[in-house]
């Protein structure tokens, strides 16, 4: 596959979805040589998307960035982030999400300083009707234990992965209590890079990162459909939006995009959808989708219309 065939793809896809906004998750990157913004808005130009507008957050030195294609015609956005920004000694109330936050993550009363590698990006988005939703779009830290020499080095590195990732969880959290306690209607979305029952190490911390942001010991709770199937079901079908090919084996499924809401926003009745190649039925019939599905990413979208 070539990198002309699958922006093809994610031009035939971005088609075929015909939303108001779409939150890109591995967007590209802003350089000396490109700006990220400019680059997404030249390629809804090219593929015709009404989605022709771009908001991207903060930069990061990883080539990808999160950023939100939105159509001006229908919503207006702007990158709005919350939090105060900190210095190296970061802080332990929900700081700028490029700042650093202070946890202990070890239980050795010395507390660790954390780091976003992708800050969220903090959309205010307003509608049509005036209405007002925050978005933040989430691409977490991977637990992958890359580099790896031997079994030993593998664990202690997905052990120390996962207590990072859940303390990104910890403050995505703390961020979602601010906007729950003011009133905001919330929208959190992307890629977690986790989710209930997907190694083995969940014993070992007692939840995922999923259940932390939804708040599952929280008064006022976030939803996803699918992140409720999971948790409430550990054998049998679930849910899917991504296909990954072993180096020697089978593809591997797993549960790790979520589009979560608040309460208010639950109650207008969202209809979300995963854009399984497989598992949906409108996509697999469509064959050209299908393909375009499979070329575009190992990723797929998970959709969700919401009546505001």
């Amino acid at each position: 596959m070539t990198k002309a065939e699958q922006t093809a793809a994610l031009g035939h896809v971005f088609n075929a979805m015909d939303l108001d906004a779409v939150v890109v998750i591995e967007a590209p990157d802003s350089s000396r040589k490109r700006e990220g913004a400019v680059a997404l808005e030249n390629f809804a130009a090219r593929f015709n998307l009404r989605t022709r507008k771009a908001v991207v957050g903060f930069e990061n030195n990883t080539q990808q960035e999160i950023a939100l294609l939105y159509d001006p015609d229908v919503v207006s956005a702007v990158h709005d982030p919350k939090g105060e920004p900190t210095g190296k000694k970061g802080s332990s109330k929900a700081p700028r999400f490029d700042g650093v936050f202070r946890i202990d993550v070890n239980t050795d009363a010395a507390p660790e300083l954390i780091t976003w590698s992708k800050p969220p990006l903090e959309v205010a988005l307003k509608t049509a009707t005036g209405s007002t939703i925050r978005l933040i779009g989430v691409h977490a830290k991977s637990k992958a234990p890359h580099g790896v020499r031997n079994d030993a080095q593998a664990a202690r590195m997905s052990i120390e992965n996962r207590r990072k990732q859940l303390a990104q969880f910890i403050w995505l959290r703390q961020r979602v209590d601010t906007h729950l306690t003011a009133g905001d209607d919330l929208i959190v979305l992307g890629d977690f890079n986790d989710g209930p029952g997907l190694d083995e190490y969940e014993k070992l911390f007692g939840r995922s990162g999923v259940e932390i942001v939804l708040g599952e010991d929280h008064a006022v709770r976030m939803f996803d459909p699918h992140a409720h199937i999971a948790l409430s079901q550990r054998i049998g079908a679930m849910p899917s939006t991504s296909r990954f090919k072993r180096r020697d084996g089978p593809y591997l499924q797993a549960l790790l995009d979520y589009v979560m809401v608040s309460p208010r926003l639950r109650d207008l009745g969202p209809d979300w959808q995963i854009w399984h190649p497989f598992d949906h039925p409108e996509c697999y019939e469509n064959r050209p989708l299908r393909e375009a599905l499979l070329t575009a990413s190992d990723h797929f979208p998970v959709v969700m219309k919401l009546p505001v």
